[in-house]
């Protein structure tokens, strides 16, 4: 069922200080992920990883402070979380973090940051945003409150995982295909790195647990990563279906709002979520086997 979702009025005032941006640049900056140099590691293999923006010539490395990373760590085998805040360099060189894991398995590595982020957009472009992200009851809201000429404001936290697997024999069961529980989650119902390698690859987003309707979601190659490949809506269980890509990386993102509480200072509270995953050049990561 779809997540239950309150609307009401809400003030158009929000604090002094918040960042004014265009519809183009506010989507490419919510555009996050944990982007590992190698996805396909053997045991114990240190890899750097970076927390990337953008996309197209915007891409860039997040500017995100420490203080505002909640959780980042890898669910292995057996469902065993591993913490790997001490590993977080942000800003640091040339990466933010770098991991090595010792037992083989497929890890879905799950980073989350607080809600203090804050954006604001005049009117139109703020319309324009709901509209291209696929925010339809945002927008119906605003419809039907008569705010479209209003400007919209929103907090956001942002929800990353990425798959990264260990040795040459991805598990037939893993725990990419169980939740991790992000407040928003992209779930693969089949592992993309199992082999024979699927052909097609079906997901479900949850919001705060539940399955999530009418979502959209956007399936993109990173290294040619201007536009998605491909956009579906999920259906009334909150799934999907794309083409299983077989080789290079890519980004699944996601993005989901609703009425901000009384006490906050922004119109929406948004979450953007996204799952990086990614087959190595050789070996059994290479694509179809």
């Amino acid at each position: 069922m779809k997540a239950p979702i309150s609307w009401r009025l809400r003030r158009p005032a929000l604090r002094a200080g918040v960042l004014l941006l265009g519809v183009a640049s506010l989507a490419q900056a919510h555009d996050f992920w944990v982007q590992p140099n190698d996805y396909w590691l053997a045991e114990s293999q240190a890899t750097p990883i970076t927390l990337e923006v953008g996309h197209g010539p915007d891409r860039q490395r997040s500017s995100i402070p420490p203080s505002r990373i909640l959780r980042f760590e890898a669910v292995g085998p057996g469902g065993r979380a591993i913490d790997l805040r001490d590993s977080l360099t942000l800003g640091g060189r040339s990466s933010d973090a770098t991991i090595a894991l010792a037992t083989p398995g497929t890890y879905v590595l799950a980073l989350q940051t607080d809600a203090r982020a804050r954006s604001l957009l005049p009117a139109l472009r703020f319309n324009d945003y709901l509209r291209v992200e696929g925010l339809t009851p945002a927008l119906r809201f605003r419809e039907r409150t008569h705010r479209m000429g209003s400007d919209g404001s929103e907090s956001y936290s942002r929800q990353a995982k990425a798959i990264v697997q260990v040795g040459s024999s991805p598990l037939i069961q893993s725990e990419v295909t169980r939740p991790v529980g992000l407040l928003l989650e992209i779930i693969p119902l089949v592992d993309p790195y199992a082999i024979p390698r699927p052909k097609s690859l079906p997901i479900q987003v949850l919001y705060k647990a539940h399955p999530l309707a009418g979502a959209l979601v956007k399936l993109t190659d990173l290294h040619e990563d201007a536009n998605p490949l491909e956009v579906h809506l999920t259906d009334s269980v909150g799934r999907a279906t794309f083409t299983a890509p077989q080789r290079g990386a890519w980004l699944l993102n996601v993005i989901w709002t609703e009425l901000a509480p009384a006490t906050e200072d922004t119109d929406f509270a948004t979450v953007f979520s996204s799952l990086s995953f990614g087959f190595s050049a050789v070996g059994p990561g290479a694509g179809t086997p």
